[in-house]
């Protein structure tokens, strides 16, 4: 089947970032009027190759350097995307390191952030 706007992929890399205290680094986020939590990390941009996606990614978001990939994991079914129609999203996961220091601050707060207002985004 030749793809068409209908039906494209969608591809997004994740960091499964784990501490010495073995607590995992989340994102919250308010995204398309919708409050959402997931792993660090974003959409795989053409050219680009994931490892290089998930560290501008760490950049854009929190002025982060990475370090260490393992892949982890990938989506090996069929799952829509929430946000485009006929889109199949993959999702591709690594665990890696945070460089130190820490360049942005780390919550205990869901939802750490004044007004809900798409684009906010804090990490705990």
């Amino acid at each position: 089947m030749k793809p068409t706007l209908a039906n494209q992929f969608t591809i997004r890399v994740y960091g499964l970032f784990i501490n010495d205290k073995q607590k995992i680094l989340l994102t919250d986020e308010f995204q398309l009027n919708t409050k959402m939590t997931k792993s660090p990390g974003g959409g795989l941009q053409f050219g680009e190759g994931t490892i290089d996606c998930l560290k501008r990614e760490m950049q854009e978001d929190c002025l982060q350097d990475i370090e260490s990939f393992t892949h982890f994991y990938t989506t090996n079914i069929y799952q829509k995307a929430q946000f485009y129609g006929n889109h199949q999203l993959i999702s591709i996961y690594y665990k890696a390191r945070l460089k130190p220091p820490l360049n942005f601050r780390i919550s205990k707060r869901p939802f750490d952030f004044e007004i809900m207002q798409n684009g906010q985004q804090s990490f705990r």
